[in-house]
C-alpha cells in the first residue's frame, strides 16, 4: 500500500470513530486586500465663512448703485457673500481619505482608513499587527 493511501485510510478512520484530525488553523489576523478607494469627505462649515462672506458681499454691493438700486445691490452682496463664505469654509475643511479593504481568511471582511495615500493594492496578501496592515 502505498503512502498516500495509507494516510488517506488512516484519516478517514479516525473521522469515522469521532477523532477529529486537526488541520492546519487558518490565520485570523490574515487576508488579501480586495479594493482600495480613496474618499472625499465633505467638510463641516462652522458658519463663520458665511458670516464674513456676508459682511464683505455686504460692503462691496454697497459700493454700487444709489437708491433702492444700491438697497438691491447690497442685500444681492451679503446673500452671495454668504454663499461664497459657506463653500469656501466647507472646501477648507474637507479631507481626502483612503478605504482599504481586507477578506480575512476567516471569511470576515475589515476596512481600514487611513487620511495618508497607501501603497497597498488589490491582490496584496496583509496581516493585521497591532491593529495596523502590514504586508505578508
Amino acid at each position: 500500500m502505498n503512502v498516500k493511501r495509507l494516510i488517506a485510510t488512516t484519516a478517514a478512520s479516525l473521522l469515522v470513530l469521532g477523532i477529529a484530525v486537526d488541520a492546519p488553523a487558518a490565520c485570523k489576523e490574515c487576508g488579501t486586500v480586495t479594493s482600495v478607494d480613496t474618499v472625499e469627505k465633505e467638510g463641516k462649515a462652522s458658519g463663520a465663512g458665511a458670516v464674513i462672506g456676508g459682511i464683505a458681499g455686504g460692503v462691496l454691493g454697497h459700493q454700487i448703485g444709489s437708491g433702492r438700486g444700491n438697497t438691491v445691490a447690497t442685500v444681492a452682496g451679503a446673500a452671495g457673500g454668504a454663499y461664497a463664505g459657506h463653500k469656501i469654509e466647507q472646501n477648507k475643511n474637507s479631507a481626502t481619505q483612503y478605504v482599504v479593504k481586507v477578506k480575512l481568511e476567516d471569511g470576515t471582511d475589515r476596512t481600514f482608513t487611513y487620511k495618508d495615500a497607501v501603497a497597498f493594492k488589490a491582490g496584496d496578501k496583509v496581516k493585521i499587527v497591532d491593529k495596523k496592515l502590514v504586508r505578508q
